[in-house]
């Protein structure tokens, strides 16, 4: 405050001090007149003085704190304040179908409505608290000389009416409105707020009905057990709504009104009941029930139903983080608070799905964590890029962790005693996929050992046509590992193969074009060094076989990719992904062809939800509207479209995506275990890593889309070898199992559908029967030649093309040929029959 302000205030009070305090003469003169008069008088003119000048003392005093006289008692709240009462309330996450599915708040409140509360509890509430309620105007004056006589007595009691309390609850009288000179002193302080209650309950009562006033109440109160407001108590304790509270429920309740934690029918049962007790006889005595109904209440034994809630109730945890981290810009710009101000959050989510991704992901992860712990057996899976043990992997971790911090600190830095404590076996609860949480003892080295041996996981699934989320699930359990999987970045392995094929589709090439499996190589660039980079197939396997785009894709092939990011280069596929919807920034590398950049999981469902979405990527939705705490609408998120793909090219990938699980080598063909081809169509994509780091697995359908992200919190923790740790295994189940769950739910049928016929014309081929059909003549031609020269020089002439870890089986080649024509009548037979 500069100098000129303080002249500006001091200018100011001694203006409205004069003004004051030349009234205050005026009359305190007249009045000293009258006084001195009155006193020379007989002495009952005295007492009556007295008593007259107390009670125009006790008027001025009310009337100086309402007024803050001289800014001495601190503000009250005002007029449009009190009018307009704002409590604090929980904020409502709901489902797509409608379901409550968790809740934002600091003081778990909700509001009811007057008609929802029982005629019991509001008639228990009256008697027990004040009993004269629908009587006095704010203040119980009667109540008031009771209350100072059986003080006198030694029985001190309290007179406050519902309507103070409801003041002193909902304007937080003793902490907000406290601000004055005189509130410094300890028992001034008490009498100036006990006066603002008066002053404000009386303001109350003028402005809301005695109906009202006692709804207010009961959704302002604590009632203890972090339930605020009678909708979170009656849940709390019951499992009900205030409806439905009967005569010895609403006497619980209500008996926690004098001392929440000495009346709590949990941690104190004996206190509660004789309070209920107490507050049934009164009601006899009130003649709201007869004895006969006391003895009735009474003699039922008394049962809870307790539950506290928490912010970690309910279902979809870390969707819901996901929301309010999503929304906490939009509430700073908009002076919303999430956690105070009872809003309800409508989500995409839908509650049956979500609960199917949770169910899935629980029953898959354990099988995978079983799968790991004996891949690895007693050896430890923390394993550097040549698949050494890495030794000093614990200790570095151990030091990043926060109890690392905190015993260094403690001990000045000193390695021995830390590593002392952090060896110590105490109890503690882990992870148990079995039990959920398990009671052991271990030390903390050993603790950290245990837990970094889990696997971790992600899922999500999109409706492609609104890019509305249906089912997010960021890991295994919220309770241990509160870190996103579905926002996490990790490289995507082949499943990032998706935009190398969309743009060969936008170049203008086919389904049915011909490219090569064989050595690929490129010159690039490494630490500012030219570095050749030859990258293998996942089965370190070279075929030299001449196979379609569509079969290269399906069966993952990574020669044929990295040709087509030649061709095409690197930076259009990179400008692609991101306008289909990966918004990481990804470097045009020859690499990022087999996925070697971070994305996220959302990012790439997102990404797969272009296709069969006809080439028009949604942007990903997870909140559609928000109401504030009168229903008005304050927030609408609209879908935002843009058209990345035409019709037909969105039409080839998505035959080229299905041919994952149409293809005898496909991929996906481990989804045919599912029951779920009844009477919807997939396709899908597998992606794994280096080292099986990073297992994949995105699967499309008309109507939904849904991808999975199976690996290691560290990247240097992964299974042995790629039949446990690739995407088809360990990955692709999860999918499969949702799907399963999904499509056999009646009340998700709208989510089943055929791809169909396409809508339009296309001009490139797609359906490649005749093609491989000329290749495989073409092979047989090659496969005479090569007799010829076995025969005649006892080798195959094509071996010197080839690596020599390569064998061919000539009776294999024939076997899978034969294969391959059954497969394409099966697959044309079942395309007829649907059609």
């Amino acid at each position: 405050m500069t100098s000129e302000d303080l002249k500006k205030y001091w200018a100011n009070f001694m203006v409205v001090f004069n003004k004051y305090w030349s009234i205050f003469s005026v009359a305190f003169k007249k009045y000293w007149t009258i006084f001195k008069d009155a006193f020379k008088s007989k002495w009952y003119v005295k007492v009556l003085t007295a008593i007259a000048s107390l009670i125009l003392l006790l008027f001025l005093f009310i009337k100086a704190v309402d007024v803050n006289f001289l800014w001495m008692f601190g503000e009250s709240p005002s007029t449009e304040v009190l009018a307009n009462p704002n409590s604090v309330e929980a904020s409502e996450i709901y489902s797509d179908d409608g379901v409550l599915i968790g809740k934002y708040f600091t003081e778990n409140r909700s509001s009811v409505e007057i008609e929802d509360i029982s005629d019991e509890l509001l008639i228990t509430l009256v008697h027990t608290e004040d009993e004269r309620f629908f009587e006095h105007h704010g203040v119980d004056y009667s109540g008031l000389l009771g209350a100072f006589k059986d003080a006198l007595l030694g029985n001190a009691r309290g007179a406050s009416t519902i309507t103070q309390q409801l003041a002193k609850n909902l304007f937080k009288m003793r902490s907000t409105y406290n601000n004055g000179i005189l509130c410094k002193v300890p028992g001034v302080k008490t009498l100036i707020i006990k006066v603002k209650e008066w002053n404000a309950a009386k303001r109350i009562e003028e402005r809301f009905t005695k109906l009202e006033i006692l709804k207010m109440y009961l959704n302002t109160v604590y009632f203890g057990s972090n339930a605020y407001g009678i909708k979170a108590a009656a849940k709390t304790y019951f499992n009900t709504t205030p409806k439905k509270l009967n005569w010895e429920q609403s006497a619980c309740i209500i008996g926690l009104l004098k001392a929440t934690t000495y009346y709590n029918p949990v941690r104190n049962p004996e206190n509660n009941e004789r309070r209920r007790r107490i507050i049934i006889n009164n009601l006899v005595s009130h003649k709201m029930i007869t004895q006969e109904q006391c003895d009735s209440i009474l003699s039922v034994p008394f049962t809870l139903n307790f539950k506290s809630e928490s912010n970690l109730d309910g279902i979809a945890l870390y969707f819901r983080d996901a929301v309010s981290n999503e929304l906490q810009e939009w509430c700073d710009e908009n002076n919303v608070n999430l956690y105070t101000d009872g809003l309800k959050i409508y989500t995409s989510i839908d509650s049956r799905m979500q609960r199917y991704a949770e169910q899935a992901v629980s029953k898959q992860m354990e099988e995978n964590q079983k799968r790991f712990f004996k891949n690895w057996g007693k050896q430890n899976p923390w394993r550097d890029r040549n698949k050494n043990e890495m030794t000093t992997f614990i200790d570095e971790t151990v030091r990043k962790t926060a109890l690392y911090k905190s015993l260094s600190k403690r001990y000045d830095g000193n390695k021995d005693s830390i590593y002392a404590c952090l060896n110590k076996p105490h109890k503690m609860k882990i992870f148990s996929y079995k039990y959920g949480v398990k009671d052991t003892v271990m030390s903390s080295l050993d603790s950290l050992r245990h837990m970094v041996k889990f696997l971790h996981c992600g899922f999500v699934a999109i409706e492609p046509q609104t890019g509305l989320v249906k089912a997010w699930v960021g890991d295994v359990d919220y309770n241990y590992w509160q870190y996103d999987k579905v926002l996490a970045k990790r490289q995507p392995g082949s499943t990032f193969k998706l935009f190398v094929y969309s743009e060969a589709i936008r170049k203008g090439m086919s389904p049915c074009d011909i490219r090569t499996d064989s050595i690929t190589s490129w010159m690039t660039e490494e630490d500012g060094k030219p570095v050749l980079w030859q990258p293998q197939n996942a089965n370190g396997i070279f075929s030299g076989e001449k196979l379609t785009l569509k079969t290269a894709m399906a069966r993952s092939i990574n020669s044929i990719a990295v040709q087509l990011n030649k061709e095409l280069g690197p930076e259009n596929v990179v400008e692609l992904a991101h306008k289909m919807g990966v918004e990481s920034p990804v470097r045009p590398i020859p690499s990022v062809c087999l996925g070697t950049e971070d994305v996220s999981l959302l990012e790439m469902v997102s990404a797969y939800s272009t296709i069969p979405n006809e080439g028009v990527h949604m942007k990903p939705r997870i909140v559609t509207r928000i109401e504030d705490k009168d229903g008005n609408v304050i927030y609408k998120n609209e879908p935002k479209g843009e058209k990345v793909l035409s019709y037909e090219e969105a039409f080839l990938v998505r035959e080229m995506l299905r041919e994952g699980l149409a293809d005898e080598r496909g991929t996906s063909r481990r989804l045919w275990n599912y029951k779920i081809h009844g009477a919807t169509d997939f396709g899908g994509k597998t992606g794994s890593t280096s080292n099986y780091s990073d297992a994949w697995y995105m699967g499309i359908s008309p109507k939904l889309v849904a991808g999975a992200w199976v690996g290691g919190e560290y990247r240097c923790i992964h299974f042995k070898d790629g039949e446990q740790g690739q995407g088809s295994a360990s990955a692709l189940p999860i999918f499969g199992a949702f799907m399963e769950k999904v499509m056999n739910d009646k009340k998700l049928a709208r989510y089943r559908g055929r791809f169909g016929e396409p809508k339009q014309t296309i001009s490139r081929t797609y359906d490649c029967t005749e093609v491989l059909e000329e290749l495989e003549e073409e092979e047989q031609k090659n496969e005479g030649a090569r007799g010829f020269f076995r025969r005649l020089f006892g080798r195959d002439k094509q071996e010197n093309v080839r690596p020599d870890s390569i064998k061919i089986d000539v009776k294999s080649r024939r076997e899978l040929r034969q294969e391959r024509r059954e497969m394409r009548r099966e697959e044309r037979k079942r395309r007829r029959n649907r059609d």
